[in-house]
């Protein structure tokens, strides 16, 4: 998967959208920007049409129209390049960690209070003003990625705004997403923040110096929520305490806010590394522990007797509007719980009598919970070494690529490498993930598999894993993405998860034709994979739609996949920290197969499987209704 969201949501930037470092970009044969050349284009045109009237015939009404338009679109285009350019400026400054997640330095030292109502009132007014600015100039006579480019920026603010009257922020803490770990991340040298001068230590010690306050107003908002009743699940705040316990110690040099200090760079002078110690001993032990054990205090004495014994959303106050938001927002559409819900049954018995045509083929005997015990148990399916697993995937790189001119003319010009994730992080990393290649072309984009616990990754689940990670799924998509050096910044550094995630799984839809799933085994890993998707359909609106309980839900994929309990518990607890997140991956790639369908149905011979991934792809991440539409738009004019 790609990189996972930043600390918190971002004033002004929608909260289905991320703004982080290795999050997508653009495609090469997309619109470049609007440039000076474009203006004086567009005045030479206009002057030629005035000019020229009186020593020419004069064009016909309707082509004078057109080129009127085509010079108003341009000028439009003009003005509203400057204007994102503007905003994305200002929205940097708003959010300064935003602009740290995306490796500009401007504001390192800055961290506002982005729990306080002053913070949020400020967000909305600022993403209201440039709604306002931006409809003012109007959609009319834009096209291409002028046109996708408005479409997005005011639907993504009107979402944002929508999101508004929610109350999200009474509950800002549970286990999954909190501040306190994010800190961690920053002021560790594991995260965003850099530590590579006297500078970056100095923006740091400033940075820090507001963490206090920023859990005074999160104790202060959770308190608000317990007097409105919109506080958290208790089964989420019990894994919070120990999370906190581990990160706190008497002793500075015991914290993981010491580890810069540990790795400062000798090169520092030594008036400056004295000083930066004694420095950071101080914050820690005076500063942050303090407020890490006032969070912890809070929430185990005060927050924790008034949790509710609920699961879902429908228990808060307006949980059913806000799940139903939720939902839209995750998915780019307008479908509502009821019916994403009878979606994800449908699938998950869709793919079940999938998976009895594997069990068929192999002469397996025995029911469906048989074969998902055997797929999980049975050590054939094990790679004998770290080395055996990484060369089983980097040859599956040679064998797509065979394959990849068939279904792909529009491919990234990025490196691409296979590497295993690094041994300080794999307990707690992914299977697979990607990161995106840098800008400069110094870093190709890469494929981390991870190595850890060997007998867990079995052979039959790489074929997916890799088309989905890698190629042509996420590094086909970001990397493409990031080579669109013409969209504005919030397209480049913004991404709609139903779109990249959607890409991903209907990436692993392609394996036969990639030369994959040949083993029938294989074969089942991908259904296997798709069935995970389909099930986070069916649980979490479930859980936040249908007053399912957290038991329910774990029975529920305990009985329908060849999951263990172990994570079934803790994505059950992720779906009841973030409601309608999960949602995205399944509609996205349902909606990718529909207009697949529609395009072969209406284009008949005329389809090119190419011309449609090229279609997909070439304008990186959008919303799925902004896709149908610009899907729709390609279908007639191959029509025309």
């Amino acid at each position: 998967m790609p990189a996972p969201p930043g600390p918190a949501r971002l004033a002004g930037y929608p909260a289905g959208r991320s703004l982080v470092p290795d999050r997508p970009a653009e495609p090469e044969n997309a619109m470049k920007p609007v440039s000076l050349h474009r203006t004086l284009l567009a005045l030479a045109l206009s002057t030629a049409l005035v000019g020229c009237a009186t020593t020419a015939p004069a064009p016909a009404p309707d082509a004078t129209a057109a080129a009127g338009a085509s010079v108003q679109g341009e000028a439009k285009a003009e003005r509203l390049d400057a204007l994102y350019a503007q905003y994305w400026e200002e929205l940097l400054e708003l959010n300064p960690l935003a602009a740290t997640y995306q490796g500009d330095s401007r504001y390192n030292d800055r961290m506002p209070n982005f729990l306080s109502e002053e913070y949020r009132e400020k967000s909305r007014a600022f993403t209201q003003r440039w709604l306002d600015t931006v409809e003012a100039v109007g959609p009319e006579g834009l096209e291409g990625q002028d046109l996708l480019s408005y479409q997005i920026f005011v639907r993504d603010a009107k979402n944002e705004l929508a999101g508004e009257r929610f109350p999200g922020w009474q509950q800002p803490i549970n286990q999954f997403y909190n501040f306190a770990s994010t800190a961690v991340q920053l002021g560790s040298g594991t995260g965003a923040q850099p530590f590579k001068t006297v500078e970056d230590y100095d923006n740091w010690r400033k940075r820090a110096s507001q963490i206090p306050l920023l859990f005074d107003t999160a104790i202060a908002n959770s308190r608000i929520g317990v007097q409105n009743g919109v506080v958290q699940p208790r089964a989420l705040m019990e894994k919070v305490i120990p999370q906190l316990d581990a990160l706190i110690k008497d002793d500075a040099e015991q914290t993981l806010f010491w580890r810069p200090i540990e790795t400062m760079p000798e090169s520092f002078p030594a008036a400056d590394r004295e000083r930066l110690t004694a420095e950071y001993r101080t914050m820690i032990e005076d500063e942050l522990m303090p407020a890490y054990r006032e969070m912890r205090a809070f929430v185990a004495d005060e927050y924790m007797p008034r949790t509710r014994e609920t699961s879902g959303m429908a228990a808060l106050p307006g949980g059913d509007e806000w799940y139903a938001y939720n939902a839209r927002n995750s998915t780019t559409t307008d479908l509502t719980p009821a019916q994403i819900h009878q979606i994800g049954l449908d699938e998950v018995a869709r793919i079940h009598g999938e998976m009895r045509k594997v069990m068929a083929e192999v002469g397996f005997k025995g029911d469906l919970q048989d074969f998902f015990a055997f797929m999980r148990d049975d050590p054939r399916f094990q790679f004998e070494s770290e080395e055996a697993l990484l060369t089983y995937y980097r040859a599956l790189e040679d064998k797509v690529n065979v394959h990849i001119p068939k279904l792909f003319s529009l491919t990234p010009k990025a490196g691409f490498e296979i590497r295993p994730v690094e041994p300080f992080r794999a307990q707690s990393a992914a299977g697979g993930s990607y990161m995106r290649p840098s800008e400069d072309g110094s870093r190709p984009g890469i494929f981390y598999v991870n190595t850890y616990d060997l007998p867990t990754r079995q052979t039959w689940d790489a074929e997916d894993l890799f088309l989905h990670e890698a190629i042509p799924g996420h590094h086909f998509q970001l990397a493409l993405q990031q080579e669109l050096t013409g969209l504005p910044a919030f397209r480049r550094f913004g991404g709609e998860t139903a779109f990249s995630e959607g890409w991903g799984l209907y990436a692993e839809s392609l394996g036969k034709d990639l030369g994959l799933y040949t083993d029938p085994y294989n074969y089942f890993g991908y259904l296997q994979n798709e069935l995970w998707r389909a099930i986070r359909l069916v649980v979490d609106t479930g859980l936040h739609s249908k007053g399912w309980t957290r038991e329910q839900v774990i029975a529920y994929m305990l009985e329908n996949s060849a999951t263990a309990e172990t994570p079934a518990i803790s994505e059950t607890e992720r779906y009841m920290a973030i409601p309608g997140q999960a949602l995205a991956y399944k509609i996205g790639e349902l909606k990718i197969k529909e207009l697949r369908a529609k395009a072969e149905a209406e284009l008949g011979a005329d389809f090119d499987i190419r011309e449609f991934h090229a279609e997909v792809l070439k304008d990186g991440s959008v919303p799925l209704d902004v896709l149908e539409g610009k899907i729709d738009r390609w279908i007639a004019a191959k029509k025309a």
